[in-house]
């Protein structure tokens, strides 16, 4: 595994996206080579530019199709109609970029042979990849440690992520008539004791064992875990490893030593700055950029229906502090005068047939860019709720208190990964990325959620 950007992923992901990235470069090269002449190729510089631009567009446009995420493009119909569309709007794309730079144009016969052989070589290559994952070849094997409902959490998301790059290949219950309410696979071995769990890793040529007990008082194996650890087997919490693993903590399950222990959070006046550098650079960028919308939006809204153009309302903030948040009115006015303060629904009814729109591509939170701008608010951060919302859910979600050491944010790491939540269920999981953020955040950290940011804003996706 390799830490990237605060998280971990198996290097078998990054050469699969470095080979893939080879085989849109030589796709395109083999096609110039079979419809033109040269002495060199290779030595080409303005030739070699104009192939990397096509392999960056098409890596970012498969990417943003989720081309690279196998939970979804795993079959083969699937893979062809996401890739179709991508290599769809990459063609669009470049076609704008020719438009600007015309020396990186590309012949047009090159290019249609390119496609041609992009939907091939891709498609087979990933057609070997996934029957890589399915067979679980390069995984590293694990033994997990315990019966908790973090050990079945675990098992979970390697059950069902086939490209996490792990395979559980040993199970050891807390206790010996202990069983697992979860399907197993055959493969897996059930071992009833701690005993000889050294001798059972060395046999087996697992490095690693994650810790998942119920209970660690009067039960931990301290001697077998010694053994392990002196052996060069890693011995990891099953806290630390579900957070590795899924980009989250679950607070449910995590007690308060794990958090007061646990690497990260770590604050400084450098980091401090340079976050509050990032909101004041990029919220000034995009209102200058997006003033024209933001005028059609504000026209729009007022020509729809009747009522204010901003729905104002105080938010909690950093330190628990209220401040007045802006957005685009998307609901009819005075929409909570019957109802009182409620989470939106699906298909809420007291939404506007233009904030339907603004409401689907998020285009009704840009306002906050000014909250933003004046340091109210950050733009990456946990999502600013009411207080009427969050002295609830203190009382009910563990931890939740935490996310008020931080500034909120415009988008965040759980508006990218998580859908809307309307339930007390919703912001337990939102918490448990917020968490994450916070523990890990960085300006590299915030650059990925930005970039998950306009995959979800262009696809309308989470909103309500």
């Amino acid at each position: 595994m390799v830490r990237l950007l605060k998280q971990y992923f198996p290097i078998r992901n990054i050469i699969f996206f470095l080979l893939e990235g080879m085989i849109i470069f030589s796709s395109v090269l083999l096609s110039s080579v079979i419809l033109t002449f040269s002495n060199s190729y290779l030595f080409d510089l303005l030739l070699v530019l104009r192939i990397a631009l096509i392999t960056v567009i098409c890596q970012i446009c498969l990417y943003y199709n989720d081309l690279y995420d196998f939970r979804i493009a795993s079959s083969i119909s699937e893979m062809g109609i996401r890739l179709f569309q991508a290599l769809g709007v990459a063609s669009i794309a470049l076609a704008f970029v020719y438009i600007i730079f015309p020396l990186a144009i590309i012949d047009q016969k090159i290019f249609a042979l390119s496609l041609l052989f992009l939907v091939v070589f891709i498609i087979g290559w990933r057609l070997l990849y996934i029957q890589i994952l399915n067979r679980g070849m390069f995984n590293e094997n694990i033994i997990i440690l315990g019966s908790s409902s973090l050990a079945f959490d675990i098992y979970s998301e390697i059950f069902k992520n086939i490209d996490c790059g792990y395979t559980v290949s040993v199970l050891i219950p807390d206790l010996e008539n202990d069983t697992y309410p979860i399907e197993l696979k055959e493969s897996v071995v059930i071992k009833k004791t701690h005993q000889n769990l050294c001798d059972t890793a060395t046999q087996l040529g697992i490095k690693k064992v994650v810790v998942a007990l119920r209970e660690m008082r009067g039960q931990f194996p301290s001697e077998e875990l010694i053994q392990c650890r002196t052996a060069g087997i890693e011995i990891l919490e099953g806290s630390s490893f579900y957070e590795m693993l899924t980009g989250k903590v679950l607070v449910n399950q995590i007690n308060p030593s794990w958090l007061i222990f646990s690497e990260g959070f770590k604050k400084s006046r450098l980091k401090t700055g340079l976050k509050r550098i990032e909101d004041i650079v990029l919220s000034m960028a995009l209102l200058v950029f997006l003033f024209p919308l933001l005028v059609l939006v504000a026209i729009l809204i007022k020509l729809d229906s009747k009522g204010d153009l901003f729905f104002i309302q105080d938010r909690v903030g950093q330190d628990k502090k209220e401040y007045r948040m802006r957005k685009f009115r998307s609901m009819v006015d005075n929409a909570e005068q019957s109802t009182g303060p409620v989470w939106a629904q699906h298909n809420d009814t007291r939404i506007t047939r233009v904030g339907k729109v603004i409401r689907k591509f998020r285009i009704d939170e840009l306002p906050q860019l000014w909250e933003v701008l004046t340091g109210r608010m950050s733009l990456v951060g946990p999502r600013p709720e009411r207080k009427f919302f969050t002295q609830e859910l203190e009382t009910k979600i563990p931890f939740y208190a935490q996310r008020f050491n931080v500034k909120p944010g415009i988008t965040g790491w759980a508006q990218v990964l998580y859908d809307y939540g309307s339930t007390v269920e919703d912001a337990v999981e939102k918490l448990n990325y917020e968490l994450f953020y916070i523990k890990n955040m960085s300006l590299a950290m915030d650059f990925i959620v930005i970039i998950r940011t306009i995959k979800t804003v262009l696809f309308g996706r989470g909103a309500r």
